[in-house]
């Protein structure tokens, strides 16, 4: 597999570039995540497109940068991977964090867009009640870090699911337990403090794919369904029994769905 690291401001980015072709599809992963939840779709698209997954900062191998890290900023970072990787234009597919840092991305560099995704994420601004859990759940993380990352992933998962997925849930508690205290507040403050871009879809002149599950605790159905219907072209998946991470609960109905959407992209 090819690991990369490019340097910014002094600090270390890391990222993934496999396979080749004008195809090229970019991964952002979600909170206290990194690249590795990618692996399975890298693999497997690698055969027929460029498939080039980031870690975002303060996850996975790339560094802390600051005491915030704002969607913008990462949206930033994104584009110095992809210009180091001379990449012209691609499909960009967010899960959660990671949406908020594609709608950031399609925003300010949209002419580097043939089509974009959002995984279980949405373009309205956290209301206070939201913000004060994101402030909360920095408190928590600070009391004892180890027990509130085993809390939040294992939250991620359908209830109906977590007695048969113990492996996946591992593996993605074993990926989050490598976030420190401070990329959590980071992360965190940036989340609360991205401004709403309910405009970024309704102005979108590209295929836009949305992908949810039903028992999503963090994303209502009813805000999914209304958000899809905002840009002139869209494509919603909406799966049962599903929690926040559709592409790990039901990747032999998500990975087809995401190839194909790529491959619609470039028509």
């Amino acid at each position: 597999m090819i690991y990369k690291t490019i340097s910014l401001n002094g600090k270390q980015i890391h990222y993934q570039d496999e396979g080749q072709g004008d195809k090229v599809l970019v991964l952002l992963h979600g909170f206290l995540n990194s690249l590795e939840i990618w692996s399975t779709y890298v693999y497997s698209y690698m055969r027929d497109m460029r498939v080039i997954a980031i870690d975002l900062p303060g996850h996975g191998r790339t560094d802390n940068f600051d005491s915030v890290h704002t969607m913008d900023f990462m949206a930033d970072v994104v584009k110095v991977v992809l210009d180091t990787a001379k990449v012209e234009q691609c499909v960009m597919l967010g899960h959660s964090m990671g949406g908020y840092v594609t709608l950031a991305f399609a925003e300010k560099y949209p002419y580097m867009l043939r089509g974009f995704g959002l995984l279980h994420s949405q373009a309205m601004a956290d209301n206070n009640e939201v913000v004060k859990r994101r402030l909360e759940t920095i408190d928590v993380a600070k009391i004892n870090r180890p027990g509130f990352i085993l809390d939040f992933v294992t939250g991620l998962f359908d209830e109906s699911k977590r007695n048969t997925l113990h492996s996946e849930i591992k593996e993605v508690g074993d990926i989050s337990i490598e976030t420190s205290l401070e990329s959590i507040e980071a992360a965190q403050r940036g989340m609360a403090d991205r401004p709403d871009r309910l405009t970024v879809l309704e102005n979108a002149d590209m295929p836009v794919l949305f992908i949810y599950g039903k028992n999503d605790p963090r994303i209502p159905i009813e805000m999914a369904v209304a958000q899809a219907t905002l840009p002139s072209y869209s494509e919603i998946m909406l799966l049962d029994k599903v929690g926040h991470l559709s592409f790990i609960e039901e990747r032999d109905f998500v990975k087809p769905r995401i190839k194909n959407f790529v491959y619609s992209c470039y028509l």
